[in-house]
């Protein structure tokens, strides 16, 4: 049982650094190859929108055959390959083409991977956080590392930093067990049931609000910093900083949900990141903006937490996997999709500092909508008691 948890927890390690070359280095390796901040937003946009297609498809796939593990063998062996093409200086005309793929292939397995790591610490009695902290561990480790070497190597490396973390998770994915199936017969009317409940509509619109701002933060905190006169090292230490708050709040996680109920979670983490994207549209400075990335572990992860273990309560256990990859697509595909095309328009129109502003009012409007939720009796199925 060790071996297999451990295995886990290095695949969650491997993975997850793969994921920050991603989500932390595209956005600045686009800049390097001089894409300018609207065709970013319109790149990462167009990826999001792919991926809302996509998580279903994978997250429907897992269900229907009953495994986890084999599809994210076969998305994570697929990202490898698309994501090695888009770092090898593929010409522009391709980036659209490459960048789609790795939404396709590569955001579909983080819910996959949330999944199997929930279903794995539920069967062995283990905390969720206490498997996901490598996770964390393994994207700050990799963001510090990744900004430090390619200051001193240059962009071009990138690509072998890529393929390396990739084949690392690919190998411990191998060893890793397969999450246990449902039993219960996969029933479409329930899953309409579930999607139309006027409960299940408010929580989707409110994780649909507060991560919008979150996702305008991932795709554009390496843009930010730049134009503040930062290196990609202060990005990677940006990042590092980040994700490192992440791992204190994943180890004490399961004490906080214990301990208070999750909407309660959600109004606490909105008005963190309300503080948190005001004080960075406000500041003087490329080092301030990073330092403040160390609010992330109080907000994204207290606020994800939070969503997944109510998701968790409020859906049939046979569409687990469908009702992770659903939330995904809210938090990382339609979100993603508004935050990256509006707020590289407004960046590009406006600066970094107006798209912060705006990202802190509607981190404010989350804040209003949970108050208004935990307010009327109910409209969470109970859970603001």
């Amino acid at each position: 049982m060790k071996t297999a948890i451990h295995s886990l927890r290095a695949y969650n390690f491997f993975y997850f650094s793969l994921l920050s070359i991603f989500i932390s280095f595209l956005p600045v390796y686009l800049s390097f190859r001089e894409i300018t901040p609207a065709q970013i937003g319109i790149l990462i946009g167009a990826g999001s929108f792919i991926g809302i297609l996509s998580q279903p498809f994978w997250g429907m796939v897992s269900d229907r055959y009953k495994t986890i593990k084999r599809v994210i063998l076969l998305t994570l062996g697929l990202s490898i390959v698309a994501g090695v093409l888009l770092f090898i200086s593929a010409p522009f005309s391709a980036l659209f083409l490459l960048v789609g793929a790795m939404y396709f292939f590569l955001l579909p397995t983080d819910p996959l991977t949330e999944s199997l790591n929930f279903r794995i610490a539920e069967m062995r009695g283990i905390s969720f956080g206490s498997i996901r902290t490598f996770g964390a561990i393994g994207y700050a480790t990799a963001s510090l590392f990744i900004g430090w070497t390619i200051d001193r190597v240059g962009m071009e490396q990138l690509v072998w930093l890529f393929l390396g973390y990739g084949v690392l998770a690919f190998l411990f994915i191998l060893i890793v067990s397969d999450a246990p199936a449902s039993n219960k017969k996969l029933s479409w009317q329930e899953l309409k049931q579930f999607f139309l409940y006027p409960k299940t509509l408010r929580f989707f619109l409110l994780v649909l609000i507060a991560a919008t701002p979150h996702r305008t933060n991932d795709s554009f905190l390496g843009v930010y910093v730049q134009s503040l006169g930062g290196t990609t090292g202060d990005v990677g230490q940006a990042w590092f900083l980040a994700a490192m708050s992440e791992v204190a709040f994943f180890a004490i996680s399961a004490r906080i949900l214990n301990r208070w109920s999750e909407i309660k979670l959600i109004m606490i983490a909105s008005a963190l990141y309300t503080i948190r994207y005001f004080l960075c549209a406000i500041v003087p400075s490329a080092g301030w903006v990073v330092y403040l990335q160390l609010m992330q572990g109080i907000t994204f992860v207290i606020f994800y937490t939070a969503t997944i273990q109510y998701l968790y309560k409020i859906i049939p256990e046979e569409w687990k996997a469908t009702g992770q990859t659903v939330l995904a697509v809210l938090f990382f595909g339609i979100s993603g999709i508004i935050g990256s095309i509006a707020g590289g328009w407004m960046f590009q129109q406006f600066g970094g500092a107006a798209l912060y502003l705006a990202m802190g009012t509607c981190s404010f409007v989350a804040l209003g909508y949970s108050i208004v939720l935990w307010k009327s009796k109910g409209s969470m199925g109970g859970v603001g008691s």
